[in-house]
């Protein structure tokens, strides 16, 4: 017994040593170099400075609060949208692989082609790509990326369309597993469609829907790729997040920036997603369960 626990040891062992080089020492490094003033060659210990100034930096709370209007957004927007698509694709009787790979063809596009493409399409002249579609209709040409209003909402437009498809294969794979038999109980008791929605697929999809959640928030309150490129936080700080904020710290200079105090954000931002899915978890222990 005890030699092949040994054994067992051996071989996990160069596993354990891989994931501590490469996940917990950076970990431990940043939370270090979060009480230091450093350029990542020389570095002076500094206590809670960093921290001081970035809780005292105007900025924190415009880009707090950019963040949590992109979350909610997304979660609006982005959290239903594939669990219906996903319900819906799994009622089409003939095509439905084409439609799967369709569906997951956005999370295939690389992320940068795909803002950049996007940024195309977001075109504010009469003559741009949405604005020409909207011409169609009779709706007058909208400012997109150039309005602090209408900012926001399209980074929120194309990071659903991004992301979608990854949550639509998921709950497609998830809905495999719902017994059939359940839908004909459904079925003769002269159950619609969307009572079968309600009463059936989403209570079997319940301990899904909570880990996609929580995934999601966590996501959306790291992003980062579609303000740096859309709209590097602008404009007129609309679009700055917690993340772009990190890289202006960091990065805000070629001779340099403050490393402690983009570190020393970026311990607090996980933190505070630490102890938002505790919580998130211990309030949604028994629902996921029972």
């Amino acid at each position: 017994m005890q030699g092949g626990g040994l054994a067992n040891l051996v071989f996990v062992l160069p596993m354990l040593v891989v994931f501590g080089i490469f996940s917990w020492s950076p970990i431990v490094q940043s939370v270090i170099m979060s009480f230091q003033k450093t350029n990542l060659i020389t570095s002076e210990f500094v206590g809670l400075d960093n921290f001081i100034n970035v809780l005292e930096d105007p900025l924190l709370g415009r880009a707090v609060l950019n963040t949590l209007y992109f979350a909610v957004l997304a979660l609006l927007f982005g959290f239903p949208l594939p669990i219906f698509m996903a319900v819906l694709m799994s009622e089409v009787k003939r095509g439905k692989g084409l439609y799967s790979a369709l569906a997951y063809l956005p999370v295939v596009v690389p992320p940068v082609v795909a803002v950049l493409l996007w940024k195309v399409f977001y075109d504010a002249s009469p003559t741009g790509v949405f604005n020409t579609v909207l011409g169609w209709v009779g709706i007058p040409p909208q400012p997109w990326l150039q309005s602090p209003d209408t900012a926001m909402p399209s980074l929120v437009l194309e990071a659903t369309w991004a992301a979608a498809g990854g949550s639509i294969i998921i709950y497609l794979a998830a809905l495999l597993a719902v017994p059939p038999e359940l839908y004909d109980a459904a079925e003769v008791d002269g159950a619609t469609i969307w009572q079968k929605i309600w009463h059936v697929t989403l209570p079997q999809l319940r301990g899904i829907l909570f880990i996609m959640l929580i995934l999601q928030v966590i996501a959306t309150a790291q992003v980062f790729l579609e303000p740096f490129l859309f709209t590097g936080g602008g404009p007129n700080n609309a679009t700055v997040t917690v993340l772009l904020l990190i890289y202006r710290y960091a990065f805000q200079n070629s001779l340099g920036g403050n490393y402690g105090e983009a570190t020393a954000l970026s311990v607090m931002l996980a933190i505070v997603l630490a102890l938002l899915s505790w919580l998130y978890f211990k309030l949604t222990d028994r629902w996921s369960t029972s």
